[in-house]
């Protein structure tokens, strides 16, 4: 039942009277009287200047219909149907909201975000149902205090405005889950943030913010803490007591010292990229037990500890753009999945073997582990017993990296003899990239029961055959072409994608969410005029890379954020 008593008692005004014809084109009649029965309306993107008094009235007047029809039906009668508990009026032009907002007591959703507000009503105070209130992408530059009121409220989005400070008795929302505070003004948190003891999401990143209170580690059930692109000299030590902590940004700050993280034994993703860090030593490293991510690029580092090999869940760790000459040996026994390490002056590793990939890297450091690799009377015998028409094979590659390398040969064709050289070794990476191949080899299923890593870049192939598909365990796969092919979604398996610089101009979200081991996609530069908002909903993706592509949005600002920015910020623009 409709609780429009309650409101009339509230606002003496606000009794029944005929529904003023005033919402003309801007609103129609039909989408009022479906969100009577719904208790949902959906304005966004309706050029809106100003909310027509017909939507902030719809629990309140008679509607137009029922004094042009006095038989009601069973679905027609209006004083029974629903009251409106969600309104959505983003994307307009709204400068202000008036208090008639009041006459939407049992809002639970309120999304007004990218309008041009530059405050909200004190009346805000009454709407004590609201759970989530966007108001991300305006020009606040103030919030009232009367939003503390809002105890029920679970998720807060205030990105993007151009907010200094926080009212005081914010830490009364105790009932706040995620709160959203990025790319705005703000200089200090204040040390009450403590207080809000359900919180799981913090986002503070894009502020002028010099320094983190101690309180925050008060924080208990918090999960993600995305700090990144601030003024941040240092990180308290208390930080390292907040024990549910799993996502850490921390990128693009003025940080000299990595920081200890005793407690932290659930830390899944730890981003240190483009700070000031010189050193990384074992007890940075000791208490990381369930590291998956580690992001330390664009630093001053110089070294890399043997203790790295304690990170035993490692899957992804960057290097990029450090100081770093020389990498541990021991590095070969993660079972890493990316490993960066461009742009460091590395002399014991060459740079061929990096432009192949981590797995290349990780076994060639393997190798290197008993005796500096294998004797050279060893090579020679492997070499001796080839055949002759097998001496442009690599065999030393195929027995002792596990690599069916025949690349950079411009071949349109992989000989019978590559396959053959195979013999009864073991090979887990195949590498035919830098070739004329118009179609992928056939004989490449002979090898369907132990190959992870297959790269075909930089090819010529127009489609992928149902082969692919019989790879048991493919998780990386390198490919160059135009679309994405259909037979790439049926690979279950698949953890690695990496499709830039083509001319691919579309993907399907749909079928990517089904591939749930999919961790890495990599689409830049490329034709996409478009990022579909369900791709947002494939939430294993740990790597998303979308730069150099003609679409508008999502801007360059939120690309710079990250792969979990651009996949929140995609998933709130999925259509209601």
């Amino acid at each position: 039942m409709s609780r429009l008593r309650g409101v009339a008692e509230r606002d003496p005004r606000a009794g029944f009277r005929a529904e003023r014809g005033d919402c003309g084109a801007s609103v129609p009649q039909g989408l009022l009287k479906a969100a009577r029965k719904s208790g949902q309306l959906n304005l966004s993107g309706r050029n809106l200047s100003e909310v027509p008094q017909c939507v902030w009235r719809i629990n309140v007047d008679i509607p137009e219909e029922a004094n042009q029809n006095l038989s009601f039906s069973a679905t027609e009668r209006w004083w029974e149907q629903t009251d409106l508990t969600k309104l959505i009026i983003s994307n307009n032009k709204l400068q202000s909201l008036t208090d008639d907002l009041r006459l939407l007591p049992a809002l639970t959703v309120l999304d007004i975000h990218d309008n041009q507000l530059i405050s909200l009503p004190s009346a805000i105070r009454e709407l004590e149902n609201l759970q989530k209130l966007n108001v991300s992408h305006n020009k606040l530059k103030i919030l009232p205090e009367e939003i503390t009121n809002l105890r029920n409220l679970k998720g807060l989005y205030l990105q993007h405005n151009e907010l200094t400070s926080i009212p005081e008795g914010f830490e009364q929302l105790f009932n706040l889950e995620d709160l959203d505070l990025s790319n705005n003004c703000l200089t200090t948190v204040p040390a009450s943030f403590s207080s809000l003891s359900s919180l799981v999401r913090l986002n503070l990143s894009s502020n002028q913010l010099k320094n983190l209170p101690a309180e925050i580690s008060g924080m208990k059930r918090l999960k993600h803490l995305d700090c990144n692109s601030n003024l941040l000299e240092s990180i308290p030590s208390e930080l390292a007591g907040m024990e549910s902590l799993e996502l850490l940004y921390l990128r693009r700050n003025k940080l000299r010292f990595l920081p200890e993280f005793p407690s932290c034994k659930l830390l899944k993703e730890l981003h240190l990229g483009e700070n000031q860090i010189e050193m990384l030593g074992a007890e940075h490293l000791k208490h990381l037990n369930s590291i998956l991510v580690l992001d330390l690029r664009d630093n001053k580092l110089k070294s890399v500890p043997d203790e790295i090999t304690l990170l035993q869940s490692l899957e992804r760790l960057d290097l990029s753009n450090n100081d770093i000459s020389s990498l541990p040996y021991s590095l070969g026994k993660l079972h890493l999945k990316f490993l960066a390490l461009e742009g460091n002056p590395l002399r014991t590793i060459r740079r061929e073997i990096i432009n192949k990939g981590t797995q290349e890297v990780l076994k060639y450091l393997r190798s290197k582990i008993k005796d500096d690799g294998p004797s050279q009377s060893d090579s020679v015998i492997e070499t001796a017993m080839t055949l002759p028409s097998e001496s442009r094979v690599n065999v030393h590659a195929i027995v002792t990296l596990k690599i069916l390398d025949y690349s950079d040969k411009q071949t349109t064709l992989i000989p019978d003899e590559v396959f053959d050289a195979v013999k009864s070794n073991i090979v887990t990476s195949i590498n035919f990239s830098k070739n004329q191949l118009c179609e992928i080899p056939k004989r490449i299923i002979e090898l369907k029961e132990m190959v992870s890593d297959v790269n075909l870049g930089f090819n010529k192939l127009s489609l992928i055959s149902l082969e692919l598909c019989m790879l048991q365990k493919l998780s990386f796969l390198d490919l160059r072409f135009k679309i994405l092919p259909e037979v790439l979604y049926r690979i279950s398996t698949l953890e690695t994608i990496l499709i830039s610089n083509n001319q691919v101009g579309s993907v399907n979200p749909e079928k990517l969410k089904i591939m749930e081991n999919l961790v890495t996609l990599d689409l830049q530069n490329n034709d996409l005029l478009q990022i579909p908002p369900e791709l947002g909903n494939c939430v294993n993706l740990r790597t998303l890379l979308l730069d150099g592509n003609p679409f508008r949005v999502p801007r360059a600002a939120i690309l710079m954020k990250g792969t979990a920015a651009i996949l929140e910020y995609l998933r709130d623009r999925i259509p209601t």
